[in-house]
């Protein structure tokens, strides 16, 4: 079972679990828990009502810290495995896991929000994001996607193949800044089948004035204005 007293003595593996280092996982916890403090006194239960007895009486929680919270929702965004999967992980039920995953994503974006970590969701917010000219405003843009159960629907399963391996998929697009690696936009979900270069056009995203923004051949002709794009060219095989 993974708990966060086990996992931060493997740096690395805590890097990879969720995504942060250990000094911004700590950063980032002091507003998760004031967060979660605000959402869930602890004089009264999940539901709202008073307690009858002290917070931390009866069976002890898989998830009992801030911390443990915090590994769980982030290692689930992180990973994106089978909720049976990720419950089997932190030694609950799905039906549990279920409920602390619907609990804790919302106060999970409202401190990434409190710490200045939540990336922009609408285009035209690019050029203002502090996150955008964090060290400067070098860019880089992609699409990535996610691997799902194929609908039973014939326009649902059109909508999102992906005609990669012949499997179904949601996209995002992300817009992140090559100096902090930190995410500056993310796109509306969408089925896999769209095309990146339309899925930015469709984004209107505007850029800082003379930012760079480096993107691969997916973004074909993708060329916003006032933008240094680059591209990287392959190479020719040398010729024997």
């Amino acid at each position: 079972m993974i708990t966060y007293d086990t996992l931060k003595e493997h740096p690395r593996d805590f890097l990879s679990v969720t995504g942060l280092t250990l000094e911004e996982f700590t950063g980032l916890c002091q507003a998760f828990t004031s967060v979660y403090a605000a959402a869930y006194p602890a004089e009264r239960r999940m539901d709202g009502q008073a307690r009858q007895r002290r917070a931390g009486a009866g069976r002890k929680a898989r998830l009992a810290t801030a911390e443990d919270k915090l590994l769980f929702i982030l290692a689930y965004h992180k990973q994106y495995a089978l909720q049976t999967f990720h419950a089997l992980e932190f030694g609950m039920s799905q039906g549990r896991a279920n409920e602390w995953i619907h609990r804790l994503s919302p106060l999970l974006q409202q401190a990434l929000a409190q710490v200045g970590m939540a990336p922009v969701r609408e285009g035209e917010q690019v050029v203002h994001s502090p996150l955008a000219h964090e060290g400067g405003a070098d860019l880089l843009i992609d699409g990535t996607e996610r691997r799902r159960q194929r609908p039973c629907a014939e326009t649902a399963q059109r909508t999102h193949y992906s005609g990669k391996k012949k499997s179904h998929s949601d996209k995002n697009m992300v817009v992140s800044n090559a100096h902090s690696r930190k995410v500056v936009y993310l796109s509306p979900t969408v089925g896999g089948s769209l095309h990146d270069k339309k899925l930015a056009d469709a984004s209107a995203i505007a850029y800082p004035v003379n930012a760079t923004l480096s993107k691969d051949t997916g973004f074909q002709g993708y060329t916003p204005r006032a933008v240094v794009a680059l591209q990287p060219k392959k190479s020719r095989k040398a010729s024997r």
